[in-house]
């Protein structure tokens, strides 16, 4: 088999450009995959993740301390960029105009002007863009949402997707970029977690009709690490209610939880849609467990455990659990392999228009926090 050797350069060599680089270098796990990513070159301000990518990456030919010096000099196909909010829309345009495809973080720019702004870059220049959001490459995920897509609810009743976490409850952890409205921008939580949770509602269709959010904020003030007080002032826990229409039907209920200071919750994403005929809900608290509710003349909710039943084959055993890296690795298979032209019928990433989609809902969903009426 023929394969398609992609140059690939990442901006930002902190925790999620190393989980990359991770991903990359376990590319051998696959089977019979027509595309293989080569890591060339990394871009950072700071010295110590240079050094990281130095030392463990094989294939790198150039860690710059820009991302326009590499992408002056890296002779790049795709760029990843994992930055802070507000720089998005200035790096991802200049990955653009550099003539490089583009792999983008959540949120897709600081707000909704900077998405439309980036996805009309991507139409100009003709470049091939997907947004990240790895969650829905669980096998959990996937069956829930071929599930759902089968119509075996039957008319929807209620539906919630939403992702927790609760390392902000510590008062004592340190402010960082993320705690502050100038940097992750006014829309907080939303734009941080707020993919995880609207990825396969988009994906689906459902477009909601009017939106009650009801936003809050965790601790105003936070160590800012060097023996000082930060002022922090995001919203940490998002909850948008919502109407969702489907046809024939009356609207049902659609609810999104997005929330940095959710007690016991490390890092859950969690999805669950209740019909009048059958439904099915998966969370990663409990990563192998898949439930389906089925209505005969009594009412079922039936437990299935899933193996390492993945959209792209690896020599990974069926009978084994899937963690955080093997579903990086599989996002990453599904761009490149949907770049190439190949993806089929397999789970694709988030598309440029799905991200500001998703704006618009983070968008309205201040509107509603700021007058606490429907928008």
């Amino acid at each position: 088999m023929k394969t398609e050797t992609v140059r690939i350069g990442i901006v930002g060599g902190g925790l999620m450009g190393r989980e990359m680089a991770s991903a990359f270098a376990r590319w051998c796990a696959f089977i019979d995959l027509p595309v293989k990513p080569e890591l060339v070159a990394i871009a950072d301000p700071m010295e110590g993740p240079r050094n990281w990518f130095k030392e463990n990456i094989p294939t790198l030919e150039l860690a710059a301390e820009s991302h326009t010096e590499m992408l002056a000099k890296g002779n790049l196909d795709v760029v990843y960029v994992a930055v802070p909010h507000m720089l998005h829309e200035s790096i991802y345009i200049d990955v653009l105009e550099a003539g490089c495809d583009l792999f983008a973080e959540k949120p897709f720019g600081i707000n909704l002007e900077a998405a439309q702004n980036i996805q009309k870059a991507a139409e100009k220049n003709g470049r091939f863009v997907r947004c990240s959001s790895e969650f829905p490459f669980m096998p959990g995920a996937q069956a829930a949402f071929d599930y759902v897509k089968s119509g075996k609810c039957g008319r929807i009743l209620e539906a919630v997707s939403g992702f927790h976490h609760s390392s902000d409850l510590d008062p004592t952890k340190a402010a960082n970029w993320k705690r502050q409205s100038k940097t992750c921008g006014e829309i907080g939580v939303l734009g941080d977690l707020g993919m995880h949770a609207f990825h396969l509602p988009i994906r689906l269709g459902w477009k909601p009709e009017k939106i009650f959010a009801q936003l809050q904020h965790g601790y105003k003030e936070r160590p800012d690490g060097r023996g000082g007080v930060a002022t922090c002032d995001t919203w940490d826990n998002a909850v948008v209610h919502s109407y969702a229409p489907q046809e024939g039907e009356d609207p049902f209920v659609l609810r999104f939880e997005m929330k940095r200071l959710a007690p016991g919750a490390t890092n859950t994403w969690f999805f669950e849609v209740l019909g009048t005929e059958g439904g099915v809900r998966y969370s990663t608290s409990n990563p192998k467990t898949l439930e389906i509710f089925e209505r005969t003349d009594k009412q079922y909710w039936k437990r299935t455990d899933l193996g390492f039943e993945m959209p792209f084959k690896t020599i990974t055993g069926g009978i084994f659990e899937v963690g955080f890296p093997d579903i990086i690795q599989q996002m990453w298979a599904s761009f490149l392999m949907e770049r190439a032209g190949l993806l089929e019928d397999n789970f694709s990433c988030v598309t440029p228009e799905e991200a500001v989609y998703a704006q618009q809902l983070y968008s309205e969903a201040l509107k509603s926090q700021a007058s606490q009426t429907q928008s």
